[in-house]
């Protein structure tokens, strides 16, 4: 299933702290144990698919599959064109080097808000980015995943993939 996260969730299971998790928001979904498809920061909205089908959440979730992410970033004060040559061009992070697959500004009056496509699965790797040039990330909302998005899903509620969407990303025909 896919759920458009909200902000203020956990994507885990269980969570010793008792804060409230993804699995709250779906635990009429269905009978079977499902779980999230890899992670969002508690503070990151967006595109989170949850399954039952552990071949299918690691081929989605393994480095080597290069699922596409795209997000949509708000930070404290404008990008400079520099920067986003930067970020364009591969930077080195203390983990090691990160290249993006795009990045562009959103409208070209606001430089605060960022579109940005990945593949990597590194850890909160959308916020590293801008942390190393001092930008502060105000909002993340990830509006695609292995093809799939949030479209005509309201924050907070989910809906069961189709048939179809199932097979493609089954297929790896999703990138």
């Amino acid at each position: 299933m896919l759920l458009n996260k909200p902000k203020g969730f956990v994507t885990t299971t269980d969570d010793p702290e008792n804060r409230k998790t993804v699995m709250d928001l779906v635990k009429s979904a269905c009978s079977e144990r499902i779980y999230p498809v890899g992670r969002l920061d508690r503070g990151t909205t967006g595109v989170l698919l949850l399954t039952n089908d552990g071949d299918l959440a690691s081929k989605l979730t393994h480095p080597r599959y290069e699922k596409r992410k795209i997000y949509q970033v708000w930070v404290d004060k404008p990008v400079t064109a520099d920067h986003m040559q930067e970020i364009a061009d591969g930077i080195e992070l203390e983990d090691g080097e990160i290249h993006v697959d795009a990045i562009s500004y959103v409208t070209e009056d606001d430089l605060t808000q960022i579109g940005i496509e990945i593949h990597s699965g590194k850890n909160r790797i959308v916020r590293r980015i801008f942390e190393k040039f001092d930008y502060r990330v105000l909002k993340l909302d990830r509006v695609y995943f292995a093809g799939l998005t949030k479209k005509n899903l309201s924050r907070g509620r989910w809906r069961y993939l189709t048939e179809k969407e199932v097979n493609m990303l089954r297929m790896g025909a999703f990138d």
